[in-house]
């Protein structure tokens, strides 16, 4: 399985509905079995979860950052 192309996948997810988005806040394995369509071994789901997470903040992190840019 390819994780990394799984968390590309939930994350395009995630960050396009906002009630899928809700919904990984809360329940976020839950979340990524339904939106993978699979239900995962935990490490494996567990990576997913992680990189997600990871790139999600990552995301807001970076629009941060232009909005900052753009009112200088």
């Amino acid at each position: 399985m390819d994780i990394k192309a799984k968390i590309d996948e939930v994350v395009k997810k995630v960050q396009s509905d906002p009630a899928v988005a809700k919904d990984f806040e809360k329940e976020p394995v839950k979340t990524v079995e339904g939106i993978i369509g699979v239900d995962l071994p935990d490490d494996v789901v567990n990576k997913v979860v992680d990189g997600v997470k990871a790139k999600v903040t990552v995301d807001k992190a970076g629009g941060i950052v232009d909005k900052i840019k753009g009112l200088l």
